[in-house]
């Protein structure tokens, strides 16, 4: 009869994403890894694979998580700009609420750039997920008359998604709540 499995597998991947955030990949040792999950190096290879494995997992359910309650922030507003302006201010209070905020996501990028196509995958579909959603949030603002008449949806939204990086590499960084809610007001600023 086979052994039942003693864990549950999404906290012990919740685990895995902690200690891949704070460390990235190749910081991370297996010994790491395995006494962060409490589980034994069998039983990691039994439910997730090696560690390149566990790795992706936790990136994909790390990324999916991220962006699926991104989307839902910057959509629960019925004003486009007020939209923006929450999904701004969820990302601060996220980076505020760890005293020391890490991002897989981001990690991911600046640990392999495009040199691993699976992450690149990931990441690149999740970032055109939300740059989408923020575009058509912009293009629906300037419809509304809530921002300039002129701006351009595709340039505002990368320059919106690329402010939404800045604040979580400058939380990462130590910067203060004064600090980030500023970059957010210029951010919003920039729009009108």
């Amino acid at each position: 009869m086979a052994r039942q499995k003693e864990f549950e597998r999404e906290t012990v991947l919740k685990r895995a994403i902690g200690v891949f955030s704070d460390h990235g990949f190749e910081g991370t040792s297996t010994d790491v890894l395995l006494k962060a999950m409490k589980i034994s190096r069998q039983s990691m290879y039994d439910t997730f694979g090696d560690k390149w494995q566990l790795y992706l997992q936790a990136l994909q359910r790390y990324v999916t998580e991220s962006i699926s309650v991104q989307l839902a922030v910057l959509n629960e507003k019925p004003s486009p700009t007020k939209g923006l302006e929450a999904l701004l201010e969820t990302m601060i209070q996220t980076a505020l609420a760890d005293p020391a905020p890490a991002c897989l996501g981001i990690s991911a990028i600046c640990e392999f750039g495009t040199s691993e196509r699976d992450v690149v995958l990931m990441t690149e579909m999740s970032g055109r997920t939300l740059l989408s959603a923020i575009e058509r949030r912009v293009t629906e603002a300037i419809a509304a008359g809530e921002t300039s008449a002129d701006l351009d949806p595709s340039e505002a939204a990368h320059f919106f998604l690329s402010t939404l990086t800045g604040i979580k590499v400058a939380a990462r960084g130590g910067a203060s709540a004064d600090m980030l809610r500023g970059i957010a007001r210029v951010a919003m600023r920039s729009l009108r």
